[in-house]
């Protein structure tokens, strides 16, 4: 029997709010969680080969590690189209890698609504490293830096000009660079712009690495950087976790509203008339 099938069917339950998903989130143990690694940057990144990379790295070291690959939604059924796991396929059925995709179903930040609460399970699921995997990121896009305990930013030389890369809003939320395909910039012009750059952004000197994801160059430095056992700060963990509880709160709140019936309210206030937003905001 897969050893995983048992922490698949809880994250299912998890996802769709089935009978006993608040008992599993409530048992969950985080004495010895494991942290929490987001990979994002824009799409063409090389993130899914990075990632693969990566897996291959940490298993040489005989690492255990989960992914959560966030997919865009299928604009019919919401679901994920499974198009990173796909990529990941030749990790698959290895006993010391579980793959999960997570449909983003419309979020803004390139994760999905229950990426928390499925992080959450994973990283008590007894791994060495949890790797999120966002669908890209944009200027409003930063929410990963909220649920990882190290954000890393890919980009390689293609990325754009400098003006599109600033224009990113992403520089900031990055505890770490990673130019990918770096065997694109033989004169490092890139690699030196996004020191430069980020050095603009940030108070301390931020870590840049060089990979390439096809002939594996730089991944076992990454890869090892990842596990040096580096935490957040402890005032930046209480504001992370501020931020999650939120963002929770605010779902538990909502999860009663039925959009139908308010719009049919909205609609029988607008042909009476005198229909004011904020006042039935402050009453509702």
């Amino acid at each position: 029997m897969n050893p995983y099938l048992q922490l698949a069917r809880q994250i299912s339950i998890v996802e769709n709010e089935a009978k006993g998903y608040r008992s599993i989130l409530q048992q969950l143990d985080f004495n010895n969680a494991a942290p929490i690694v987001g990979i994002t940057g824009p799409p063409g990144a090389g993130k899914s080969s990075l990632i693969n990379a990566l897996l291959k790295q940490l298993l040489q070291s005989d690492k255990k590690v989960a992914v959560i690959a966030v997919d865009p939604s299928s604009p019919f059924n919401l679901g994920a189209l499974l198009g990173d796991r796909i990529r990941m396929a030749r990790f698959f059925n290895h006993p010391n890698v579980f793959i999960r995709s997570l449909a983003s179903r419309g979020s803004l930040g390139g994760l999905s609504e229950k990426i928390i609460e499925v992080s959450d399970v994973l990283r008590c699921g007894g791994f060495d490293l949890v790797i999120v995997e966002t669908v890209g990121v944009g200027q409003s896009e930063v929410e990963i830096a909220g649920l990882a305990d190290q954000t890393v930013l890919v980009l390689n030389p293609q990325s754009g000009d400098d003006i599109q890369i600033i224009k990113a809003g992403i520089l900031e939320v990055a505890d770490l660079f990673v130019v990918n395909k770096a065997d694109l910039d033989p004169d490092q012009r890139f690699y030196h712009y996004l020191k430069k750059v980020s050095h603009d952004h940030h108070e301390q000197e931020m870590r840049i690495f060089k990979t390439s994801a096809t002939d594996g160059s730089g991944v076992d430095v990454l890869a090892a950087s990842l596990l040096d056992g580096r935490k957040v700060r402890s005032d930046l963990k209480a504001k992370l976790l501020a931020a999650r509880a939120v963002r929770l709160l605010q779902r538990q709140v909502l999860r009663g509203l039925d959009e139908r019936k308010l719009i049919q309210y909205i609609e029988g206030r607008l042909d009476e008339g005198g229909f004011h937003l904020y006042r039935f905001l402050e009453n509702f």
